[in-house]
């Protein structure tokens, strides 16, 4: 059982594989891919816009510290003057607190820094590729479009598309089936002549009634060839007749010249 379920398996990953590579348009999959990397492109432009604001903001908080140890250091500075020398150390303590902050703060904006060129420059290759693939994509279905039009214009003039070929088996059929019915009403009409067959319009037919036929049909061209001899034996004779008037006419006047002589 395990190896005819195998078998049924790997038989219905074949056709299932088939059945998809017949449906499959290469210029569909190549559109897919287009997008999807239009979409990785705008990821990452995402991302590049996230760090640049996480960079900004950064700047905006170092500004603020940067402002604010300024600050402290002048209010050092004035209590220092006025004889205020503990206020003048509590000043600089809290100035140096925020140094410290605004050490973290340049670290992480250096660090930010460099991953948003980093990712500015992926964006820019990857914009590159996208559209070298964009090009790439278009020819290839150009060339495939032409290309399947160009098969189905010889499919069609061979005739071995799918279309042509139900259209020539069609013919085929109609070329069969005249051939069938001609065969058959010329034996009917063998069999009929011979008397093989009785006439149903009613009048019976027999091998001597066909001879009677034959016979009648022959002495009527015999009586019509006996009446054309004989219309031109007629003509034959009376143009005789007819010669001979004309010389017993010619005759006298011989004479009459001949005694003149």
């Amino acid at each position: 059982m395990s190896g005819v379920m195998k078998r049924m398996g790997m038989i219905f990953r074949a056709k299932a594989n088939k059945a998809l590579d017949r449906a499959e348009d290469p210029r569909e999959t190549l559109d897919y891919s287009y997008q999807k990397q239009l979409e990785l492109l705008q990821k990452v432009r995402r991302g590049v816009a996230d760090v640049a604001t996480s960079r900004k903001r950064l700047e905006l908080q170092l500004n603020q510290l940067q402002g604010q140890s300024t600050k402290l250091e002048d209010q050092g500075r004035k209590a220092l003057a006025l004889g205020r020398e503990d206020l003048a150390r509590e000043a600089l303590s809290r100035r140096a607190a925020l140094q410290q902050q605004v050490t973290d703060l340049e670290t992480q904006h250096t660090t930010l820094q460099g991953e948003e060129e980093k990712l500015t420059l992926a964006a820019q290759r990857l914009q590159t590729k996208v559209d070298a693939f964009r090009t790439k994509k278009e020819t290839i279905k150009a060339t495939y479009t032409a290309a399947q039009a160009q098969t189905r214009i010889g499919e069609a003039f061979s005739g071995i598309s799918e279309e042509m070929g139900d259209v020539g088996m069609a013919i085929q059929r109609a070329e069969d089936k005249t051939a069938q019915l001609q065969a058959r009403a010329g034996a009917i009409d063998e069999l009929l002549a011979s008397g093989a067959l009785e006439d149903q319009s009613g009048v019976a037919r027999d091998d001597i009634a066909a001879e009677l036929d034959r016979i009648s049909g022959g002495t009527d061209v015999e009586l019509e060839l006996q009446r054309m001899k004989a219309e031109l034996a007629g003509g034959s004779s009376q143009q005789a007749i007819e010669g001979g008037k004309g010389d017993q006419q010619d005759a006298p006047r011989n004479t009459d010249k001949f005694n003149k002589q």
